[in-house]
């Protein structure tokens, strides 16, 4: 089975170096042309089901892909972005959040830590493993969700972890 995973298209918080983490934050006119991209691109491959975050910018474009593939959306609240806490809306350079960001086993204060997100992804990713269904999947999500997603296929050292990077609506394979 093939596993794809896709960023969000570009949202407000994005366009402004802002991090976005589970802020309901909406596309932009470029997150909406991204995510009709994206379904165009998804739409070459066999893919039989969508799970996407409830987040309304995954879920906006899961919709585009969901209308170019056929396959209706599944939500999943596991591919919910990390909750960055006291980070959510300041600069994604920010000292604060560049250090908290290096320490996946801490908790961002007021929220929760990668460690804590790692255990609901790759749940989910082992519960697909596991699964008869044989249908080639695509999780629309999140950047810190596809990090860690990727993190479950190939060993990350933490200076790679730190700088691995989704682009918004990035199209990635891995075989489950």
């Amino acid at each position: 089975m093939k596993l794809y995973t896709a960023r969000h298209g570009e949202a407000t918080l994005n366009a402004q170096g802002l991090v976005c983490g589970s802020t309901d934050a909406p596309l932009t006119q470029k997150g909406r042309e991204q995510a009709l991209a994206l379904a165009k691109a998804a739409a070459r491959f066999p893919i039989g089901r969508i799970l996407a975050s409830p987040l309304g910018r995954a879920q906006e474009t899961a919709l585009a892909v969901s209308k170019a593939c056929g396959v209706p959306i599944e939500t999943d609240d596991r591919l919910a972005e990390i909750d960055y806490g006291i980070y959510e809306g300041t600069p994604r350079s920010g000292e604060g959040y560049q250090k908290s960001k290096r320490e996946p086993f801490v908790r961002f204060p007021g929220g929760e830590s990668a460690v804590h997100a790692a255990a609901r992804v790759y749940a989910l990713l082992d519960e697909l493993k596991a699964s008869d269904d044989e249908r080639d999947t695509l999780l629309v999500c999140h950047g810190g969700i596809c990090r860690l997603v990727d993190s479950y296929f190939y060993d990350l050292t933490l200076e790679g972890y730190c700088a691995w990077y989704a682009g918004n609506a990035e199209l990635r394979m891995y075989t489950l």
